[in-house]
């Protein structure tokens, strides 16, 4: 595996950052998670500008101009057999560090941010999955509070969602979902939460303290384009068992279907017929977003 580290690219055995990273040692850095489609890459340029937003909000200087992160992800794909010319599809992952920097809290000790430019093939989810749904526990830990850790920070520091991701694997479900401090419905750990109610397509608005995931954008206007009703709200916990079905989103899963949430089935605990016209529109408007 080959893999670009700051200035140039390596292969995986070299590719080592300092014991002295602030990423490493504080978690102060942010990242973003791409895919392709056969080579071509989904929603290229709204990753990068959530990634510039992530790093403005960290008060983080990208060392990588906009004009050169396409050439490098590029670059990334073909060096791992990854490009237009193979089959597969790649999960692609880019992270950036406060850097190197003596001991301390303090952003000034990191003379310059650490970049990190990864490929792999994509893990594809089971088609069994997708055919049954897959079941959510609410869990006690809530997501963290927007005055606290803004969630439109892709942020290094995750061990509020490793948390919740523990919660839900001890419950025996698929994913966990999450409460805001007050109650609403957030978001799961690495995936936003739709359901279904009266016809409505219905999801926590982002000052519910979700990330504005891109999948999600994806959805809701390829909902609207059909004239199926949308609701971007807060929610309690309640408002699930009204539904009739419900799925989550993320790049690499696209729309997975949801069939049971604490152990009651959403609707008849299958997957729904707006869940199901949403992943054939999904899938067939899929070049529509690609770069």
């Amino acid at each position: 595996m080959w893999i670009y580290l700051n200035d140039g690219f390596v292969q995986k055995a070299d590719a080592r950052i300092s014991v002295f990273d602030h990423g490493f040692l504080y978690g102060d850095g942010i990242y973003e998670t791409l895919r392709t489609y056969r080579g071509r890459l989904f929603m290229l340029q709204p990753h990068l500008a959530r990634l510039k937003r992530s790093a403005r909000l960290i008060g983080l200087e990208l060392p990588v101009a906009d004009k050169d992160w396409p050439a490098l992800l590029e670059d990334t794909l073909s060096r791992n057999g990854l490009g237009p010319s193979g089959n597969a599809d790649a999960h692609l992952r880019i992270t950036v560090s406060r850097g190197e920097g003596e001991l301390g809290l303090d952003p000034a000790l990191c003379k310059r941010p650490t970049v990190v430019i990864m490929a792999k093939p994509l893990t594809i989810y089971p088609a069994r999955l997708f055919a049954e749904g897959v079941s959510l526990a609410i869990v006690p830990i809530r997501r963290n509070l927007d005055a606290a850790l803004s969630p439109q920070i892709k942020s290094l520091n995750f061990l509020n969602n490793i948390l919740a991701k523990q919660q839900a694997t001890q419950a025996g479900a698929f994913d966990a979902l999450m409460l805001n401090a007050g109650g609403q419905v957030a978001e799961c750990t690495t995936s936003n939460i739709f359901f279904v109610r009266d016809g409505r397509l219905c999801t926590p608005a982002v000052e519910c303290g979700i990330l504005d995931g891109i999948t999600r954008d994806v959805v809701l206007r390829l909902a609207r384009e059909q004239s199926i009703p949308t609701e971007e709200g807060r929610y309690g916990a309640d408002s699930l068992w009204q539904a009739q079905e419900g799925f989550i989103t993320n790049t690499s899963m696209e729309i997975m279907p949801v069939c049971r949430i604490d152990g009651r089935p959403v609707g008849d605990g299958r997957p729904g017929p707006v869940t199901t016209k949403l992943r054939q529109l999904f899938q067939a408007n899929v070049g529509r977003f690609l770069a």
